[in-house]
């Protein structure tokens, strides 16, 4: 079974142009980006931005499926991502993504805890996705 989701732009003018970013489920919906937004912290999105919260959101659901498969459900995972955009040669890259999170999971071995959190780093599609170096710093909260 493959799912599809969408999200598209749109975009006026040359770099320092403007556009719109928008996904299908209407979670944005003409969101402004531009070079302003991306390198002048003008209020906007950014292409960064939205990799960080699909990152965060695809490793915190893994995570939780991953714990629950291991007999634990946590109260609560708060993940940031962190993301880097370098400038390399004539261009950008997107260098690292530093993950931290705050798990809230009362009643588990340490350990384990340690090896399911670095497998879901992983082991999340959007970590598979992105060829860059990522990081996971964590707070257990027993």
């Amino acid at each position: 079974m493959t799912i599809h989701k969408k999200g598209s732009a749109h975009w006026e003018g040359d770099i320092k142009g403007k556009g719109t970013v928008s996904t299908e489920s209407g979670a944005l919906s003409q969101q402004p980006y531009g070079f302003n937004t991306r390198f002048e912290d003008k209020p906007g999105t950014n292409p960064e931005e939205l990799i960080g919260a699909a990152h965060a959101a695809c490793f915190s659901m893994a995570l939780s499926l991953m714990l629950g498969q291991a007999g634990h459900t946590p109260k609560s995972i708060d993940t940031t991502a962190d993301v880097s955009l370098d400038k390399k040669g004539e261009g950008f890259a997107i260098t690292k993504v530093a993950l931290k999170s705050v798990i809230e999971l009362p009643g588990i071995d340490e350990k384990k805890f340690e090896e399911i959190i670095n497998k879901a780093k992983s082991g999340c599609p959007v970590s598979q996705l992105l060829n860059t170096e990522i990081t996971l710093d964590y707070v257990l909260e027993n």
